[in-house]
C-alpha cells in the first residue's frame, strides 16, 4: 500500500509538472474588449488594437518558432495597430536558453497592421537597451521611451518601465496633449497607472504575467507590484478609465504556468 501511494503521488506530481510546462508554451488565448470612447471623432471608424506583452523569447517553450506562430496569429486578426508592452528578452531565468536580442525580436518584422506596431521597454529589456532599440527599428516597430506618438485618431503615450523607476509620466502627458488625439497609455508595469489621470480612456500593461502561477481560492502567488493587487490581471475600471493587464506570452524565472494561460487582447475602440 505504501509503495502504491508513493507511486500515485509521484505520478500526480509528474503530470502536474507536465501540465505546467505545456501550458507555459501554449498558444495564447485571444481575449476581446469593445471600448466606447466619449471623445472619439465623429465619422471616424473604430479601430482594432492588439495588445502583446512579455514575449521573453527563450527555449523551450517561448522559442523563436513559437513567437513566429504568434505573429501569424496576430496578422490573421487583421489589427489596425499592434501595441507591445515590453519584455522582449528573457533574463534571470532557470532551465531556459534565452535567444539573442536580434533573434528574439526579428519575428516581429512580419507584423502587418496599417497603423504599424508600437512598443515600450520592459524591465528585462534594459539588460541590452541599445540592442533592443536597434532590433525594434529593424523590425519596423516604433519604440516609445517616455514619449508619445500619433496614430490615426489616437495619441499613444509610451511610458517606460515603472518597476525599475524609469517612468516619466508628466512630459509624456504634455507631449500627448500637444499632438492631440484620443489618449491611450502603453506601459510595461501597471504601477505607472497610479500616476495617470483618469481621463485617459485606455491604459495597457503587462509585467505581472497575471501571477504566472495561481491557486484556487488563493489566486496569484506573486504579482511584484508596488501598489497592490488591484492591477494584477485583466480588466480594471477606474471611473471613466479602462485598464487592461495582459497575462503575456512568455514566462519569467521558470518555464511554467498554472491556472494562468498566456493571452493577448483584441480591443475594438471607437464611438
Amino acid at each position: 500500500m505504501r509503495r502504491s501511494s508513493w507511486f500515485i503521488a509521484a505520478a500526480a506530481v509528474g503530470l502536474l509538472a507536465l501540465h505546467m510546462v505545456l501550458l507555459a508554451s501554449a498558444m495564447p488565448i485571444v481575449r476581446h474588449l469593445d471600448l466606447h470612447v466619449r471623445d472619439w471623432p465623429a465619422g471616424t471608424p473604430p479601430l482594432k488594437l492588439v495588445l502583446l506583452s512579455d514575449l521573453h523569447v527563450a527555449a523551450p517553450g517561448d522559442s523563436i518558432a513559437h513567437l513566429t506562430r504568434v505573429v501569424a496569429k496576430v496578422d490573421a486578426l487583421h489589427p489596425d495597430l499592434v501595441l507591445i508592452a515590453g519584455d522582449f528578452l528573457s533574463t534571470d531565468s532557470f532551465l531556459m536558453a534565452p535567444a539573442s536580442t536580434a533573434d528574439a525580436i526579428a519575428p516581429l518584422a512580419a507584423l502587418r497592421a496599417p497603423l504599424g506596431a508600437v512598443a515600450v521597454f520592459g524591465n528585462h529589456d534594459y539588460a541590452d537597451r541599445a540592442g533592443v532599440s536597434a532590433a525594434l527599428a529593424r523590425a519596423h516597430v516604433t519604440l516609445l521611451d517616455n514619449a508619445a506618438t500619433r496614430r490615426g485618431p489616437l495619441a499613444i503615450l509610451g511610458i517606460s518601465d515603472a518597476a525599475t523607476g524609469r517612468d516619466r509620466e508628466a512630459p509624456v502627458l504634455a507631449q500627448a496633449a500637444a499632438i492631440g488625439g484620443v489618449p491611450i497609455a502603453l506601459t510595461h508595469s501597471p504601477d505607472a497607472f497610479h500616476y495617470l489621470p483618469l481621463d485617459i480612456d485606455l491604459a495597457l500593461a503587462g509585467h505581472t504575467h497575471c501571477g504566472q502561477v495561481a491557486l484556487p481560492r488563493h489566486g496569484p502567488l506573486m504579482l511584484n507590484l508596488r501598489w497592490g493587487r488591484r492591477y494584477g490581471c485583466g480588466i480594471v475600471r477606474d471611473g471613466p478609465r479602462t485598464a487592461i493587464v495582459t497575462a503575456g506570452l512568455g514566462t519569467s524565472n521558470l518555464p511554467i504556468r498554472l491556472g494562468v494561460p498566456p493571452d493577448l487582447w483584441v480591443i475594438d475602440i471607437g464611438r
